[in-house]
């Protein structure tokens, strides 16, 4: 698993000739650091991060949102066809993202969103995935403290914000961890809704390294090192909130 991982930083330090030896080199013969600050610099990248981040922010912030009122209204509120409409909403997880990739396009063209953070980060704003873990997670946690709650007149939302949520922490940074992760490394959609070089994202960014005719391996590489750091480091720093909420999720049907 880590292999791959070695060979890209071990090809973003070679030369572009060796990159092309035969037979291949796993380790270079000499570390060439220029290549990451060139690969940053032969293309904006510092704008390419900054829109990546705006984008994966609000996403993420917009998924907490957006699945715990949903999550806390499949797990405590009773309402007609809960279970029926949880499991229609589920059985959307089937339906390939590439076959709505058409019809959202068509949507956001409709909008007159082409080229904006609109059309990069909509489609993302809700998750399925994120619903269903944040519902089984709300499940786990006892009714009485919701009831000691309304006793002292808390309503719905005031019982999710200062009961449920609290108490959610593992699975709210498992979700925060994949929304950002799905925003930080989507290529096809900012290729599809971005033909202006000063919206594109990063994953866009590492792409327009490889041509019709050639690939400047060292010089992609070294970008995709640099893009890859932020989500190792947020995984490191929420990695017993990540592992908790995992082993959490399926406790309760």
């Amino acid at each position: 698993m880590v292999l791959p991982f070695l060979w890209m930083v071990s090809t973003a330090l070679m030369t572009e000739l060796e990159v092309y030896q035969f037979p291949p080199k796993f380790f270079p013969s000499q570390w060439v650091w220029s290549n990451f600050t060139e690969a940053l610099t032969l293309q904006p990248f510092a704008r390419f991060f900054l829109n990546t981040v705006i984008v994966a922010a609000a996403t993420t912030v917009a998924q907490l949102i957006v699945c715990s009122l949903a999550a806390f209204a499949f797990a405590r509120l009773h309402f007609p066809w809960r279970e029926k409409i949880f499991a229609g909403y589920l059985s959307t997880m089937m339906v390939p993202a590439i076959v709505t990739i058409i019809p959202s396009f068509l949507i956001i063209n409709a909008f007159g969103w082409m080229n904006t953070y609109q059309a990069l980060a909509s489609p993302m704003l809700s998750s399925v995935w994120g619903i269903f873990l944040l519902r089984q997670f709300f499940l786990t946690i006892p009714r009485e403290l919701e009831d000691a709650a309304r006793i002292d007149g808390a309503n719905d939302l005031q019982v999710l914000w200062r009961v449920i949520l609290p108490l959610s922490r593992p699975a709210l940074a498992t979700l925060a961890i994949f929304a950002f992760m799905g925003a930080w490394k989507d290529f096809l959609w900012p290729l599809l809704v971005t033909n202006r070089i000063d919206m594109r994202t990063v994953e866009v960014g590492i792409a327009n390294f490889s041509s019709m005719y050639q690939t400047d391996w060292p010089h992609q590489m070294a970008a995709a090192v640099v893009v890859m750091t932020p989500i190792v480091v947020l995984f490191l720093f929420l990695q017993r909130h990540f592992i908790r909420g995992i082993t959490m999720t399926g406790l309760k049907g």
